[in-house]
């Protein structure tokens, strides 16, 4: 988690936080709230990936760092006067700053995770609702998906990796 911790975000705000959910009693809640997944029951941790719609305002730690490094608070306004404009003009855009941000954390847990052998498995056909009440999230925090993590039981594959859509069918050159 510390190694994914460096996964850029939007003016460094790191809208997100992780819920590590470990003992078997908090995995059988999410499990309920995930579709009954047996991945949710048989990791040995499954992160709820959180993402923060109000961390561009100015109270985050962030802008205070930020008016550290230009030399004070006043530096800081046109930024923050930006971060509003871009993520907090409009619900959607406040949705998509926690989402798309806590997006690159969970994709960079997964490849961290690899570099030490651990498998990751993403989940988003879950009830976002029943979870953020469940697991007792802030007014402005939401679900974003959540993450199995464990090793591999003796090389098992779950699924063979499908086809993926090569360069010209991904790409689109201007």
């Amino acid at each position: 988690v510390e190694l994914a911790s460096l996964a850029p975000s939007a003016f460094n705000l790191q809208p997100w936080r992780l819920i590590a959910v470990r003992s078997p009693e908090g995995r059988e809640r999410l499990w309920r709230l995930a579709q009954q997944q047996p991945k949710v029951l048989e990791a040995p941790v499954t992160l709820i990936v959180v993402g923060d719609r109000g961390a561009w305002q100015g109270d985050n730690p962030a802008w205070g760092e930020l008016a550290a490094m230009l030399g004070g608070a006043e530096a800081v306004k046109p930024y923050l006067a930006m971060a509003e404009a871009l993520y907090g003009a409009t619900t959607e855009r406040r949705i998509k700053f926690a989402e798309s941000n806590a997006a690159l954390l969970a994709m960079s847990v997964v490849y961290a995770a690899r570099c030490f052998g651990v498998e990751g498995h993403f989940m988003s056909g879950i009830d976002f609702a029943g979870i953020k009440q469940e697991f007792a999230l802030d007014e402005d925090e939401e679900v974003v998906m959540l993450l199995a993590l464990g090793y591999a039981e003796g090389g098992k594959v779950l699924y063979p990796r499908r086809k993926r859509q090569s360069y010209d069918e991904l790409v689109e050159e201007v």
